[in-house]
Formats: C-alpha cells, sequence, structure tokens
C-alpha cells in the first residue's frame, strides 16, 4: 500500500467528525497543496475577514498552514453574475485541487466551469432543487458542503416577527427573484402565516433601486413589518435594507447576524462562520483522497438568535424576557 494511501485509511478511521486531529491527519511535509475560494462578498468587508479567518483557523487545527503547505487562491464577488461566471473561470483554470464556494449564486457559474474539481459549498439553501448534488446523503457529483437551513426555518422568522412586534398584520418578505431557493422560504412563510393573522406581500428585487422602492411602497400602508430571505443580494445590500427598515419603522427579521451587526432589529439562522470551520474539515478530507460524491451534505447545526435592543428602543418595541433569555447574543 502507497504511503499516501496508507495516511487517507487512517484519517478515514481517526474520527467521526467532520474536523481530524491535528496529530493523525497531518499532510507530509515539503509537498505544497493548492485550493480555491470563491466568496460572495467584497474583499474588504468584515464579513469577509470572519468568514476566512474561522476557516483558516480550522485548516490550521488541522495541519494545514496557507503560505507553508497550502497555497489559496482567493476570488470575491459583488452580487454581479458577470463577476461570479469570471471569477470561476479565472479560479478553475488554476487548477486547484479543491474549492471552496459560497451560496448558489456562485455555485451555478462554478459548475458550469466544472465538474471535475471538487468544490465544498457553504451557505447553500436547497442544493437539490439548485442542481448541486443528487441527494442530500450521496451528493454523486464534484460537489458537498453546507446547506443554510431548511424551509421550515423561514415559518420561525415570522413567528419571532410576531413575538417582537405583535402589532404587525402585514408582512412583507425580501427575495431575490434569481435565488432559487427564494421561492421556498416565501411559500414557508406563507403555509404559517395564517397561525399568526398576517398578510404575506412577497417583494421580488433584484438590486439597490428595486429594494428601495418596494420597500418604500410597501411601508405605505400601517402595520407592516419585514423578513428578509437569504440571498447574496440581501447580504450585499444590507446597509440599505437596514437604513429603509429604520427609516420606516418597519420591525425586520433577518436570516444571518450580519444584518443586526449593521443596525437590523433581529436576526435567527445559522452560524456561517461556524459553517466555514466545519467546511475546512471536508477540504482536508478531500486533499487526503475522499471523493466530494460520497461526503454527504451537512445541515446547519449551529443557530444563533440575536437581537439589538438599540433598535427595538428606536422602534418602540419591548423585547420580551423569554426572547432575550433565549438570545445567543444581544446587542446594546
Amino acid at each position: 500500500m502507497r504511503r499516501r494511501d496508507l495516511l487517507t485509511l487512517l484519517c478515514g478511521a481517526a474520527a467521526s467528525s467532520v474536523l481530524r486531529p491535528r496529530a493523525a491527519c497531518a499532510e507530509p511535509a515539503g509537498r505544497v497543496r493548492h485550493i480555491g475560494v470563491l466568496l460572495n462578498l467584497a474583499a474588504e468587508d468584515p464579513e469577509t475577514e470572519a468568514r476566512r479567518a474561522a476557516f483558516l483557523d480550522a485548516l490550521q487545527q488541522l495541519g494545514w498552514r496557507d503560505g507553508d503547505n497550502l497555497r489559496i487562491d482567493y476570488r470575491w464577488g459583488i452580487g454581479d453574475l458577470d463577476r461570479h461566471r469570471t471569477n470561476a473561470d479565472e479560479l478553475v483554470a488554476l487548477a486547484p485541487e479543491v474549492i471552496l464556494a459560497h451560496g448558489s449564486t456562485i455555485m451555478g457559474p462554478l459548475q458550469r466551469a466544472t465538474r471535475t474539481i471538487p468544490i465544498v459549498f457553504v451557505s447553500v439553501a436547497d442544493p437539490v432543487s439548485g442542481g448541486f448534488v443528487a441527494s442530500l446523503s450521496r451528493p454523486g457529483g464534484n460537489a458537498t458542503g453546507f446547506t443554510s437551513s431548511d424551509y421550515a426555518m423561514s415559518g420561525k422568522l415570522l413567528e419571532l416577527l410576531k413575538q417582537i412586534a405583535p402589532q404587525v398584520t402585514r408582512v412583507g418578505v425580501i427575495r431575490d427573484p434569481g435565488q432559487v431557493s427564494g421561492g421556498g422560504q416565501i411559500g414557508a412563510i406563507q403555509a404559517v402565516a395564517p397561525l399568526f393573522g398576517v398578510e404575506v406581500s412577497p417583494l421580488g428585487v433584484r438590486d439597490a433601486s428595486e429594494i428601495e422602492g418596494a420597500v418604500s411602497g410597501f411601508a405605505r400602508q400601517p402595520n407592516g413589518g419585514l423578513i428578509v430571505t437569504t440571498s447574496a443580494l440581501a447580504q450585499i445590500q444590507r446597509e440599505l435594507i437596514v437604513t429603509l427598515a429604520d427609516r420606516h419603522r418597519l420591525p425586520a427579521v433577518y436570516p444571518y447576524r450580519l444584518f443586526v451587526g449593521s443596525g437590523g432589529l433581529m436576526s435567527h439562522g445559522p452560524s456561517v462562520t461556524d459553517q466555514y470551520r466545519r467546511a475546512a474539515g471536508y477540504v482536508d478530507r478531500i486533499l487526503k483522497g475522499e471523493k466530494a460524491a460520497d461526503l454527504p451534505v451537512q445541515q446547519p447545526n449551529k443557530f444563533e438568535l440575536v437581537i439589538n435592543l438599540k433598535t427595538a428602543k428606536a422602534l418602540g418595541l419591548e423585547v420580551p424576557a423569554v426572547m432575550l433569555a433565549r438570545a445567543d447574543e444581544v446587542i446594546e
């Protein structure tokens, strides 16, 4: 048996978790491996740095050090599909051994660019409907990774909105029509809407001007609130969305913590940085010989409820004590 095959076998038996002990799975010294990273936010975005740091830290725990035994090529996106295509083509041309990719809007162009280079994705809402994998348990192609959430979690956002703002009877749901998972998320919200006595209005938006027009138009009637579904567009335009919610005094619930960090009222959703840490484990396993086709797509295992008390006060809302007790983080 070749030494590399033996090392792969030992690593496969080392632990059942995604992350392997560093001592058991470290690569032989002297060989530099090559990976690519394709992200959906600008390089200078603080959220980009937080995610990258989580990924690199987890890799280091597994024995991989950028600039030492590992070379990493990055490409950053800003929500423009043409940019994503260009980035995907450029990264594939560099022939990395595995690519880390964020989100559905990047996965489409990337899989059109390569069906052979292994891909580990994070924050993809519905990889089966998106055509990225054959099934969650057996992906079957060149991609595997971590989903952002199941659709039922979108219904939870409406429940939280009614708890913090019981006067809301109209809910505008911001979604990007180009996002495959958006329809499923809205469907989950509409399914539970009668239980909470609210009318749901889908707000399909494709850019900043459409976001401003849709939110401003929705806010003309009273007792409104907002739910933002998962999309690269919403993350990129988070400052605008939060500003509009504040201007029109609309209580809003978001899918990720970064919105609340920008001044949003409340978020509930998976920890994206945790997914980047877990993704490092899959990258490690692929570099050691396992196939993406055989690694099951994993669901989130860490969710965060984050509340911004300053924003709640500005909106005249009193956060129930039970919500504060359940919150993972309270921003004051």
